[in-house]
């Protein structure tokens, strides 16, 4: 096979495709140059609102730590104001004259004792009881919300079941004739709390005024005894 020969033409050919060769790779060197520095500038944006957003984030968690800092801080003083207002129905309860409120129903309570603590290791049972109207053959056993709600009821309920069984155990801090019952109270009483109560034997307590009066119960209302 024979080469062809090269004529002028074809080297001013070469020249010329070299050259559209050259300039098209130029092209695509500046082409890549500016979808590089587009792509800088775009990081550099990028990062920027990162930045941006992170001192915002930040600011703002700062901002909600403030605010629940303020909010612990308030709901402490509640919380204590809260406490201080159960000892003021207690106040009130031993100011209007609890006592001869359930004298009036029969039960011949003398004397009562705040804050009963008691605790059983064997058990494993402890806990607290607010109010105890007591003589000597009857005590009523009195918890005392602020609002009372169901699940105050429910709770004095299993109190005094346990209660129940620490003296049982313990056998020497009641007569064995003393009859355990109970009662609930508060400034604020759910009518379902008031239901539920009345439904296990329970007297129910409302602050009035400056004074207390005990709810009138219900037909067919049975006290439960522990």
């Amino acid at each position: 096979m024979s080469e062809q020969a090269l004529t002028y033409e074809g080297v001013l050919e070469m020249f010329r495709e070299t050259r559209e060769q050259m300039k098209k790779t130029e092209q695509l060197i500046k082409s890549i140059a500016r979808r590089q520095k587009e792509t800088d500038r775009m990081m550099k944006e990028q990062a920027a609102e990162y930045a941006r957003e992170k001192k915002e984030r930040d600011a703002e968690y700062d901002r909600r730590m403030q605010k629940t800092e303020l909010q612990i801080e308030r709901t402490s003083k509640e919380v204590g104001k809260l406490t201080g207002s159960i000892g003021r129905i207690v106040e009130h309860m031993i100011g209007g004259r609890v006592l001869e409120k359930f004298q009036v129903l029969g039960y011949k309570v003398d004397h009562y004792s705040r804050n009963h603590y008691y605790q059983n290791s064997k058990l494993g049972i402890s806990g607290e009881i607010d109010l105890i109207l007591q003589d000597g053959d009857v005590a009523i056993f009195i918890e005392v919300k602020t609002k009372l709600e169901t699940a105050d009821v429910r709770k004095h309920l299993e109190q005094m079941e346990k209660y129940r069984r620490h003296v049982d155990a313990a056998k020497i801090l009641w007569p064995p004739t003393t009859r355990f019952l109970g009662a609930v109270a508060g400034a604020v009483v759910d009518d379902e709390a008031m239901d539920f109560a009345h439904e296990n034997g329970l007297y129910v307590i409302v602050q009035s005024g400056e004074a207390v009066e005990i709810v009138p119960t219900p037909e067919g209302f049975k006290t439960q005894e522990w």
